[in-house]
């Protein structure tokens, strides 16, 4: 089936401001509120949210096969699960009704006003129900790095790392969607001199650059995904934050890897750009050596030029740019990770998440955590207000930004942005 949305020559009737992470080249699909407290599926072309429940309901996806009710949910785990051939029928019609040459809906007046909103005048919900979230640990630099700071810096990979996705399951009650303010956890660590550990608030807060994709209904128990099919079962991405806290990761960690220092809060963007909108970007990922094992091996194309940047705002400052990295640089792709996660049978369900772990590229100003950027906290950054950060400090925020671009079209994420708030107190 043709990807027609994908159209670059195409223009929208629609004011779509330059640059904008939203051409009608993109048509991501995400969950909404709008002024009247109706929640609804949508999706978003330039500064306007597009309420694909009334489009419904008004007839304008006659001839896709859908559910009465498909678009007027507070979910999109029923879309997803419908699979490739219903997203692009959906994305291409949306293309097609706000097409420049389209008077079907531009010209009526009536339609118009309950269908599109203003951004601001809708409130951004977590897109999916996320029944279960996986963490990978992906980007050889970033592994390399934390390698380098806990280990031996002559052998700073573990032996399976170069052979295996490396991944753990994580906590979904927690990820909330951008704008969602976290507190700061408490928990246990090992001061340095300590022989017992301590309680209280974690000191060492940082965040985590990843990207996370959203899967459909993969498989049944016991049947693996084959990798040269895993992408025919990921719907789309999005921008992701995995707050850590450092030190409570580095005593709770041996022998079963991160718990509470990871799941007390990843944030999220709350538009999933989907893999179609994304197939222009295709690039060659890092050369795998040694060869991976022969249910991980794949050829052509499966990375993608996805630009990614970090900045940390202090409360009443200005945004600092810390971090300018990109997908592309990561070791293991989406389909490997999604072959290896079920290769032993392990099912994978509609709005399931898959963060691709931190993305460091291979330079200093490319390194994706605190942890890399001021080395452990031996090299702190200089904000532009003279102050210094190792770590997250309270009331700073953290904005994740992320975008494709080539000669034809920009297309983008938006951004993912959350404050740390201090550590909860009982008042």
């Amino acid at each position: 089936m043709p990807l027609r949305a994908n159209d670059p020559t195409r223009k929208c009737w629609l004011e779509v401001p330059e640059n904008s992470d939203f051409p009608i080249q993109n048509i991501p699909f995400g969950v909404f509120i709008t002024k009247d407290d109706v929640v609804t599926i949508g999706t978003r072309i330039g500064d306007y949210a597009i309420d694909l429940g009334a489009l419904q309901q008004m007839n304008y996806f006659e001839g896709i096969e859908l559910t009465d009710d498909m678009f007027m949910q507070d979910t999109l785990n029923d879309f997803i699960s419908d699979g490739k051939k219903t997203w692009r029928l959906v994305r291409n019609r949306i293309a097609e009704l706000f097409d420049a040459t389209n008077p079907k809906l531009r010209d009526n007046a009536k339609h118009r006003e309950v269908v599109i909103f203003n951004l601001e005048d809708v409130e951004m919900q977590l897109p999916v129900l996320i029944g279960d979230y996986t963490d990978f640990y992906s980007s050889k630099e970033h592994a390399t790095n934390v390698g380098k700071m806990f280990r031996d810096p002559e052998n700073a990979l573990l032996p399976n790392w170069l052979h295996i996705p490396v991944g753990y399951h994580g906590r979904s009650s927690t990820i909330v969607p951008s704008g969602i303010p976290v507190h700061r956890p408490h928990g246990q660590t090992l001061p340095p001199g300590n022989d017992t550990p301590i309680f209280g608030p974690s000191k060492l807060v940082d965040f985590e650059l990843e990207m996370g994709f959203i899967t459909t209904d993969s498989n049944i128990m016991g049947e693996p995904i084959p990798v040269d099919e895993a992408e025919q079962h990921i719907f789309g991405m999005v921008l992701f934050n995995d707050w850590s806290a450092r030190d409570i990761q580095k005593w709770e960690y041996v022998p079963l890897g991160p718990f509470l220092a990871k799941n007390f809060a990843s944030s999220m963007s709350p538009w999933i750009v989907t893999l179609d909108a994304l197939e222009p970007f295709r690039t060659e990922g890092p050369e795998q050596e040694p060869t991976p094992l022969e249910y991980l091996q794949q050829e052509g194309k499966h990375a993608f030029d996805i630009k990614l940047q970090v900045a940390l705002q202090p409360e009443g400052g200005n945004e600092n740019v810390i971090c300018n990295s990109n997908f592309k640089y990561m070791y293991w792709s989406m389909s490997q990770q999604l072959a290896h996660h079920t290769v032993n049978g392990c099912r994978v369900n509609s709005g399931d998440l898959m963060g691709s772990g931190t993305i460091s590229g291979p330079t200093p100003d490319s390194f994706g955590s605190m942890l890399e950027l001021s080395w452990g906290g031996k090299q702190p950054l200089t904000l532009d207000d003279g102050t210094e950060r190792k770590f997250i400090n309270d009331n700073d925020t953290v904005i994740m930004r992320g975008y494709c671009q080539n000669d034809n079209v920009r297309i983008g994420f938006g951004e993912v942005s959350s404050k740390l708030l201090p550590a909860y107190s009982k008042r």
